[in-house]
């Protein structure tokens, strides 16, 4: 079985697939040793570790050598957020999907905002279009990589959330996705209306709000991501350690 065809079952089963978010080679290797399943880049976590602002800021080569080096180095499936696609039209995005794809690499995020000048959707027939091109390209050239999509009405915390998202969803549905990615989503009334309105596998990311995932099982959520958080962690506890030695004048933070 190839490591898309693992990760698309991983789609299909009752039990949510918990997918482990990493930054770099060393971290991807934790979370394999931990258990998990599958591991994906955070592009947040992934240009912060490099000293850049996400938003496709971090260099498409760079993030490219880091999924290769990945992939040569772990057994179980690895996905690549690849935000916007890092170009304007399909055939620009298509070349980036297929680098990676040729990398080893079982999926890819792709994300219907535009980052810059300052975060916003792209109108909706615009993005249906774009994906129906990707996907008939790829399966012209059977490629095999899981596409996700993120919708971003709820992470841009618009008013109409609920109502934008299922009108997405359903717009983005028969394009040859394979998946929709809604991050910042935490009510369970609004979690279950989503699943309930597609057969597509709906991913969750983490938040303080998020239910467990014993309850989003219950409500049929079949991916949950960790985003930028585990990250974001480990770096304010690295500082923490790093100002005790100084405080404590001795490497005794260390090992305490």
């Amino acid at each position: 079985m190839s490591s898309f065809e693992t990760f698309l079952q991983l789609h299909q089963q009752a039990e949510p697939l918990l997918l482990a978010n990493i930054w770099d080679v060393n971290s991807a290797h934790i979370m394999e040793a931990a258990g998990y399943k599958a591991i994906g880049t955070s592009s947040h976590a992934l240009a912060a570790a490099f000293g850049y602002d996400d938003g496709e800021n971090l260099p498409f080569d760079l993030l490219l050598r880091v999924a290769k080096r990945v992939v040569a180095t772990v057994k179980i499936p690895f996905t690549v957020d690849i935000e916007g696609g890092y170009g304007d039209t399909a055939a620009g995005i298509i070349e980036h999907i297929k680098m990676l794809h040729e990398a080893g690499v079982a999926g890819i995020n792709l994300e219907d905002t535009r980052a810059k000048p300052s975060r916003q959707l792209r109108p909706a027939d615009e993005f249906k279009q774009l994906l129906t091109e990707i996907a008939e390209e790829l399966d012209r050239e059977n490629i095999k990589v899981f596409l996700n999509v993120r919708t971003d009405a709820f992470l841009l915390g618009l008013p109409d959330a609920l109502d934008e998202t299922i009108s997405r969803i359903n717009i983005y549905a028969n394009t040859g996705i394979h998946g929709i990615f809604v991050p910042c989503i935490v009510r369970a009334e609004d979690i279950e209306t989503i699943t309930r309105e597609t057969v597509l596998p709906i991913n969750v990311m983490c938040m303080p709000a998020l239910p467990d995932f014993n309850a989003l099982q219950s409500l049929n959520v079949k991916r949950i991501s960790m985003g930028p958080f585990l990250f974001n962690k480990m770096s304010a506890q690295t500082g923490t350690l790093a100002r005790n030695i100084i405080e404590a004048q001795s490497f005794a933070p260390l090992f305490s």
